[in-house]
């Protein structure tokens, strides 16, 4: 019995991008995609005076960033996950590979509005799906090239893995800060 591996790694992700994750957030307000837990949360916030020595982006709206990461890491708002995803995850390896439009975290344009960013994030996940439903079994095994740097010389097919971890991953995360969004004491969102 003969595989269809492009149909097995898009069901992977797209399972839970239907089942778990896209579901989660119907819904989202901007106060909660905006919402910091904690003091000196990574967000996505108006240009101008900010968390971080350095911050990305072109628009109105820059994401805080700092090379190298703090250790440990800062907590980060839904914004500052959904932010990442649209660039660093999808949008870049939908430019690489798919053709989609360039993408990079200093140029990006951040949404600032949770309909907007859910808006971007649907799209984003289409182009990639879309793109990996394409590649059959000659472009799940040709080498991702320079682009993908440490995954440079590994299968396409790994690069697709990893962005389903990817996606998992930080959906996961903002699964949580929803939770913990909806749970928050009525003390200025403190538990």
């Amino acid at each position: 019995m003969a595989l269809d591996w492009n149909a097995l790694l898009v069901d992977q992700l797209d399972w839970h991008w239907r089942h778990q994750l896209r579901a989660r957030l119907d819904g989202l307000t901007d106060e909660e995609f905006l919402w910091e837990p904690v003091p000196h949360c990574w967000s996505v916030r108006p240009r101008g005076p900010g968390t971080t020595q350095e911050q990305a982006g072109s628009g109105d709206f820059v994401i805080d960033w700092s090379y190298p990461e703090p250790v440990p890491a800062p907590v980060t708002t839904i914004a500052w996950r959904i932010g990442h995803v649209l660039v660093g995850v999808l949008g870049a390896r939908s430019a690489s590979h798919f053709g989609g439009p360039p993408v990079d975290y200093m140029t990006y344009e951040y949404p600032s509005a949770a309909a907007e960013a859910l808006d971007r994030l649907d799209a984003a996940y289409a182009r990639w799906v879309t793109g990996v439903r394409g590649l059959g079994e000659a472009g799940l095994a040709r080498p991702c090239g320079e682009a993908e740097g440490a995954y440079g010389n590994e299968p396409m097919a790994t690069l697709v893995l990893h962005i389903s971890r990817e996606m998992i991953h930080h959906g996961a995360e903002i699964a949580l800060l929803r939770d913990l969004y909806a749970h928050r004491t009525s003390r200025g969102g403190s538990f």
